[in-house]
């Protein structure tokens, strides 16, 4: 994963935000995130939907039973930075519940309908962070 990982990111990069493959024509970011139990700084490329001014990201690790590491960094220190095009932000994440996680979870799956097949791989609730600025 992380080969495939590094590739995306490099691509991003150099591109200026734009990836192609599965991902041509998606909205994509880069996740920086400090790992929970190491202290070492993560990165990963996450789609997202933009929410107001907040991006909504999806911890579907590809239906896998577990949550992808990420998600569990943020939990552990919610204030991350992301790479959105050239720009790098500052943001603060923030799990949706409810009403709120249940219509953004419906569009993004209306969008991208692979999201459909990882939510019925799995039996977890797949989480929706909102990625927000800081107050």
């Amino acid at each position: 994963m992380s080969d495939w990982n590094d590739q995306i990111i490099a691509e991003f990069r150099g591109n200026h935000g734009k990836v192609g493959g599965n991902f041509a024509g998606r909205s994509m970011l880069l996740l920086h995130t400090v790992g929970r139990r190491s202290g070492q700084a993560r990165v990963n490329p996450v789609v997202y939907q933009r929410v107001g001014d907040a991006y909504a990201v999806f911890a579907s690790k590809g239906g896998a039973p577990t949550n992808p590491d990420w998600y569990h960094n943020l939990l552990a220190e919610p204030r991350v930075r992301a790479e959105i095009g050239d720009a790098t932000v500052d943001l603060v994440a923030r799990v949706a519940s409810g009403d709120e996680r249940e219509r953004v979870w419906a569009a993004q799956k209306a969008d991208m309908p692979g999201f459909a097949d990882y939510e019925k791989k799995t039996t977890r609730q797949i989480p929706v962070v909102f990625l927000e600025p800081p107050d």
